[in-house]
């Protein structure tokens, strides 16, 4: 069986609003639920808490991702974003060394990894939850249609209407204006 990893992805331009700092995409990507130990999420930033309940970590950037993709990686991928995360791990998050963050590094890496047991090309969402003193999370997947042989993602599909079929709108601006109590 491959070995299959989370991979950010960026269907929009959110992610570069909503999170403090924005995931590449194409990064490999961590839940990151650990960068979160010890907050208290109701003292978090507003762009933190978003990050607290919707957010992937990627692991060069150190960004977050409202969605990874399911992707196969070699086992050269899988060391470099061991590597990566390991020396993020040292570097903002206060590991004492890279030997420990490497340990670190693996875990979560393996625990990203366990998220992937799906077909390449799943989405995945999480939700994070701060529930009896501990971080819950939960995942969530959006696959391709099949029936359609679709393998791609699109949350609006617009199609083309004739004129005449199109509902008439029209706002009367001044009629409101008339009509606002003062």
């Amino acid at each position: 069986m491959a070995l299959k990893l989370p991979r950010t992805i960026r269907l929009d331009p959110s992610d570069r609003f909503v999170f403090a700092q924005a995931a590449e995409p194409g990064e490999w990507a961590v839940s990151g639920a650990f960068a979160f130990h010890g907050a208290v999420p109701e003292q978090l930033s507003s762009k933190a808490r978003t990050a607290f309940r919707s957010g992937f970590l990627g692991v060069e950037s150190l960004g977050w991702s409202t969605l990874v993709v399911v992707q196969e990686a070699s086992d050269a991928e899988r060391a470099g974003a061991v590597e990566a995360l390991a020396q993020g791990l040292v570097a903002r998050f206060g590991a004492p060394d890279l030997a420990v963050a490497r340990l670190a590094a693996e875990e979560e890496v393996a625990f990203a990894a366990s998220l992937c047991d799906h077909p390449a090309q799943t989405l995945v969402a999480v939700q994070r939850l701060f529930e009896q003193g501990e971080i819950r999370e939960r995942f969530r997947t959006l696959t391709p249609r099949a029936d359609r042989g679709d393998t791609s993602f699109r949350a609006f599909e617009f199609f083309q209407s004739d004129e005449d079929e199109a509902p008439a709108e029209q706002v009367d601006l001044l009629g409101l204006e008339r009509k606002a109590p003062s």
